[in-house]
């Protein structure tokens, strides 16, 4: 007997809710969780030298970013970095998530897996986008060592560590098939 995650159970249910009235959040808070946003992937790429310099060749090129309702415009800086485009700005290139399900998104994030992605625009600044995404990571142990120093960062690293390995392997076990009989 296969058992099924409450993962899809609980996806199921989201998706047969009625929808819901326009809850969209004001337009200062997305102004605001875009503004953080962009502060914090300038601060990922200030630690990557080779993610400025490629990002400083593409200045002034912008790349739509997509998924559902929810849109961020970015254009690369002269020193490599990122800032918010205009809202009037033509995007270069445009990056679509298209999975809608934000259940199959955390799986496979947690699997590794990039998500799907319906890309327009720009080959040469999709190339550049798809480096800065394979090879610019954060690394939070180090951010952390400098506000509680090295041996606490790492312990709460190395146990967020371990509890995404755990989650991974149930995630792995929730949607593996179950054991198939061999013919007799």
């Amino acid at each position: 007997m296969a058992t099924q995650s409450p993962f899809s159970l609980l996806e199921s249910l989201l998706q047969n809710l009625p929808p819901l009235p326009n809850l969209q959040p004001p337009d200062w808070a997305v102004d605001e969780a875009q503004r953080r946003m962009v502060l914090l992937l300038n601060h990922i790429l200030m630690q990557e030298t080779e993610a400025t310099s490629r990002l400083a060749r593409q200045k002034g090129r912008v790349v739509l970013m997509q998924w559902r309702p929810f849109a961020l415009k970015l254009t690369a800086t002269p020193a490599g970095l990122l800032d918010r485009a205009t809202a009037q700005a033509k995007p270069d290139l445009v990056l679509a998530v298209s999975e809608e399900s934000p259940w199959a998104l955390v799986q496979g994030a947690l699997r590794g897996d990039k998500p799907p992605v319906r890309i327009a625009g720009d080959v040469q600044l999709a190339a550049e986008v798809n480096w800065l995404v394979d090879h610019v990571r954060w690394d939070i142990e180090e951010d952390l060592a400098r506000l509680m120093g090295d041996a606490p960062a790492h312990t709460l690293g190395q146990a967020a560590r371990s509890m995404a390995a755990s989650l991974r392997q149930f995630l792995g076990n929730a949607v593996a098939p179950g054991p198939t009989k061999a013919p007799t």
